[in-house]
């Protein structure tokens, strides 16, 4: 998770950057990828990847089985480019919370509780936290993780470093090993008799571990 700005911002910001105008055609194609990211996301969270169908899939989009091969290989693919979708959501929710923060700190506890947020929700829970990990396999689970959700802290993270505000030899495995915290948290959440007590207790130690770390200015 990635709560600050400065060279992590400059990445995603590049990532958002607007096209040159596109095509009635490109626009179409367009149309339909995105009809099928949305039909495919809303099967996944209901029923699960193995028993999502393409042909469900394809219906509700209101496309053609050609046109989900044109944009996606087989469903596998579609699983992928939804999760892609649904971290790169996050990273945005995350940024958006940490933004109306000063201190990089406080920016750090938005980001966490807007991150926790998102696992508390149903279709997030079930495709990102639940399943993504076993469907794609844990090098692109990785991969994907360490593009948005994990950048976050390690540029949040490097920039308390920065300011002298944390004293850590390894700043990127502590980010990782917060980040692995934090996720397990994401995970139990679904799962919990008392979600509220769970997330509380899970904070307080991810603070506790943190606040070892922390230098005082």
């Amino acid at each position: 998770m990635r709560f600050d700005t400065n060279a992590s911002s400059v990445r995603l910001c590049a990532m958002r950057a607007k096209d040159p105008p596109r095509s009635r055609r490109e626009e179409y194609s367009e149309a339909t990828r995105q009809a099928l990211l949305d039909a495919g996301r809303e099967a996944f969270a209901a029923n699960g990847f193995q028993a999502a169908g393409m042909e469900a899939i394809s219906r509700a989009a209101r496309v053609t089985r050609g046109a989900f091969y044109h944009h996606f290989a087989d469903k596998k693919a579609l699983f992928d480019a939804v999760v892609v979708a649904m971290q790169r959501d996050a990273a945005a929710r995350i940024e958006a919370a940490a933004r109306n923060e000063r201190k990089i700190w406080d920016r750090l506890s938005a980001g966490i509780d807007a991150y926790l947020d998102a696992c508390e929700e149903p279709d997030y829970a079930r495709i990102v936290i639940q399943e993504a990990q076993a469907v794609l396999g844990e090098p692109r689970y990785r991969e994907i993780e360490e593009t948005y959700p994990t950048a976050l802290l390690i540029a949040t993270l490097r920039a308390l470093k920065r300011d002298g505000e944390l004293h850590a030899d390894d700043v990127d495995l502590l980010s990782r090993m917060i980040d692995a915290m934090i996720c397990k948290i994401g995970l139990l959440l679904p799962h919990a008799d008392d979600s509220r007590k769970l997330r509380r207790n899970g904070q307080k130690i991810v603070a506790a571990v943190l606040e070892t770390f922390r230098q005082k200015v």
